[in-house]
């Protein structure tokens, strides 16, 4: 029978052929006996989507992505050298002529800068956090605290794109577009891969809809945006004078027109498009309910602080994508813009902090509380760090950094890694001096812990096979529980 579909141009492949399914133990078993040699065979396509290739330690994730690179000296990475050579040149020997950007090239001299903030350490790990995170030091013995990512890329638009496609260039699927693809979704009414979007205090940075792109994949892969007006996700309600039977009446005459189109084309993106218009009409139903945020209790509103029941802040975003995950959603990104601190960054940091402490430690909190954090990653960090001299005019008080893509810090909590911190850098914050941590080492961990082997991921086209972390990437064990 495989035979026979592929000769009438379905241009069907095992794991597609899956999805249409449900993506599910059902579909496995149906499409066993419709397609007899469908679990046979020694290649990639015998990797099935629906399923973890082993058992996952995280069933689903919420990665809080911090735009435009916060700053780990002043964070997360305290340097006691710097506040003794406030001032003072980096020494040459530690710069080693490194690739700079083109804010600081033509500097004559890099003066070191101590942080302007307080820095204690907390929790068994005694790790070091700056006092712009009071609420992230009380819950820093769930997290674990990577000071040694690296990325190759050195400013903000192909570091972005690199962390969130594994490529610096466009057109490649995004993170979730991939957990999408491999794992499918847990709830047939929502999708598998939501979009987040806010903007802090402090300089921004922009995000485009090609860091959520599905890129070559099918388009019911893509992240699907919400937003914080009244229709969280556009287009989603019905025109005036239509109502819900009439929807149905009209989706199912469209997907008749479109099954007869694809059984004379055999172009799969169609059947991805009745299946987007299906969703669409399933989510009528759910995100309304989902996206209300009033109904939550008064312990979590004071968790999560005020801010969190006006739509579109960061609290509320944070508030939001536990309703997501808690519903099923596998991957739920969420964008904080702000953090480019190029200038005056103690003050801007200050807001920016303000703006995510609270929430971020909420989420893990509420998470804990729930049952929920053992089975979610949660994920925070930026595209690159901040560099230990001083762009610009230095005073104590008044500072900025450059980009930093040498050694910089995320954290991790939940989803079955092992709470510390991991990875050290030198004294003076520039090179990292123990346990490397690379982008595609970490998309490796991050597949890992969800069950799924990064070197089978893939996808073909153009005659090539390509997958997440490209043709590198380690599973980096000891970050892992």
């Amino acid at each position: 029978m495989e035979k026979q579909i592929l000769e009438h141009g379905l241009n069907l492949n095992r794991r597609r052929f899956l999805s249409r399914l449900g993506m599910g133990i059902g579909g496995m078993a149906l499409g066993s006996l419709l397609v007899p040699d469908m679990l046979g065979g020694n290649t990639e396509e015998a990797i099935l989507a629906g399923l973890p290739q082993f058992a996952p330690k995280a069933k689903r994730i919420i990665y809080l992505f911090q735009n435009g690179a916060p700053s780990q000296l002043d964070l997360f990475d305290y340097k006691p050298m710097l506040e003794k050579m406030h001032g003072q040149d980096l020494p040459a020997s530690i710069r080693m002529g490194q690739r700079l950007t083109g804010m600081t090239a033509d500097q004559a001299k890099f003066p070191l800068a101590g942080s302007y903030f307080q820095f204690n350490q907390y929790g068994q790990a005694r790790a070091w956090i700056s006092d712009l995170l009071p609420h992230t030091a009380r819950v820093v013995d769930d997290l674990c605290i990577i000071r040694s990512m690296h990325t190759e890329a050195i400013n903000h638009d192909p570091a972005l794109t690199f962390f969130q496609t594994g490529a610096q260039v466009g057109n490649r699927p995004s993170m979730g577009s991939w957990l999408s693809y491999g794992l499918g979704s847990e709830n047939k009414n929502l999708p598998a891969f939501c979009v987040l979007l806010s903007k802090g205090k402090g300089n921004g940075q922009g995000v485009y809809s090609k860091l959520w792109s599905n890129g070559f994949l099918d388009s019911v892969h893509q992240g699907v945006q919400f937003s914080s007006g009244d229709n969280p996700v556009l287009y989603l309600n019905n025109p005036d004078g239509i109502d819900k039977n009439e929807r149905r009446k009209m989706l199912d005459n469209l997907a008749e027109l479109n099954q007869e189109t694809y059984k004379e084309f055999g172009d799969p993106e169609i059947q991805a498009k009745v299946q987007q218009y299906e969703m669409a009409y399933r989510m009528q139903t759910s995100v309304p309910d989902i996206t209300d945020l009033s109904k939550e209790p008064e312990d979590i509103i004071k968790l999560y602080g005020p801010d969190c029941l006006t739509p579109g802040t960061y609290a509320a975003n944070c508030l939001l994508a536990r309703k997501l995950s808690e519903n099923g959603v596998r991957f739920v990104q969420l964008y904080h813009q702000g953090w480019d601190g190029h200038n005056n960054l103690p003050s801007q940091i200050k807001g920016q902090c303000a703006d995510v402490d609270k929430a971020s430690a909420a989420l893990i909190t509420d998470l804990k509380q729930r049952g929920l954090l053992d089975e979610t990653l949660v994920i925070w960090g930026g595209e690159f760090g901040r560099t230990n001299y001083c762009q610009g005019p230095l005073t104590k008080e008044d500072y900025g950094r450059d980009h930093h893509p040498r050694c910089f810090t995320i954290w991790m909590a939940g989803g079955g890694v092992k709470p510390g911190v991991y990875g050290e850098t030198d004294e003076f914050g520039y090179n990292i001096v123990k346990d490397p941590v690379h982008v595609h080492d970490f998309h490796a961990t991050v597949l890992h812990l969800m069950g799924m082997n990064h070197e089978q991921l893939t996808f073909k086209h153009l005659g090539r096979r390509y997958r997440l972390t490209d043709v590198a990437g380690n599973v980096v064990k000891g970050l892992i529980a």
